[in-house]
This record gives structure tokens, sequence and C-alpha cells, in this order.
């Protein structure tokens, strides 16, 4: 994973855990790798992960059994969502309105090059 230096890593972390939740690879309840196997995977610090992992539990994402190890929340799909939404409508979604705005684009010019991207990831 590379990271971007506009963000803090724990949270760049928060997007790929949300993400692989919300594609369906960690299923909800199902256990996922442990902050010293992720911390590994991804080439960072184990306190970073760690600092991830009481960031997802505080928004329901993933939870702690004790002596087993961290899960997938049974809502996790619907709080990883919500997350992912408010980070899209806060920080991302800003950044889009005004390279719209400087390039004279309309939402509707969106529209086509959204259904060949959706085309060309998801019908696979």
């Amino acid at each position: 994973m590379e990271f971007s230096q506009s963000q803090a890593i724990y949270l760049q972390i928060a997007d790929f855990v949300c993400e692989k939740i919300l594609l369906k690879e960690w299923p909800p309840e199902e256990r996922i790798p442990s902050v010293r196997e992720l911390a590994v995977q991804l080439e960072v610090n184990p306190n970073t992960v760690m600092r991830t992992f009481e960031f997802l539990q505080q928004k329901e994402i993933i939870f702690n059994q004790r002596g087993i190890g961290f899960f997938v929340g049974p809502q996790a799909v619907n709080h990883a969502t919500q997350y992912r939404l408010e980070t899209f409508m806060d920080r991302d979604l800003p950044q889009v309105f005004r390279s719209m705005w400087l390039l004279g684009m309309n939402p509707e010019d969106l529209n086509k090059p959204f259904e060949k991207y959706k085309k060309q990831n998801f019908n696979r």
C-alpha cells in the first residue's frame, strides 16, 4: 500500500479496512488480520495499526474479542458505508467540485465517464 502525505496513515489504513469490508472480502463477524499481521502486510508500525483498530472500534466497524482477535462488526457494512460517505463528502467532493468549476463542467458531464468506469471496474 502506498501512503499519501495528505492524510494520517491510520486513517488511510481505516479506508483500506473499510474497502475490504465493503467489497465483502472481509464479511461480517469474520476475524480480520491481527495488528501484527496487518502491520507486516502494510509495512507500518504496529502502533499505527492499533490506532486504526481503536478508531474503527469507536465507529462500530470492527470489534475485539479479548484473547481471540479483531472481527468485522455485524453492522460493519452500514457503518463503513456511513464513514466513507462522510469522508467523501467532507474531503473528496469539495476538491472534485473545485476542479469541475475551474474546468467549466456540470454534474451531467460526469455521467458518461462514470458509466464507463463502472463497466470497466465492476462488470467482470
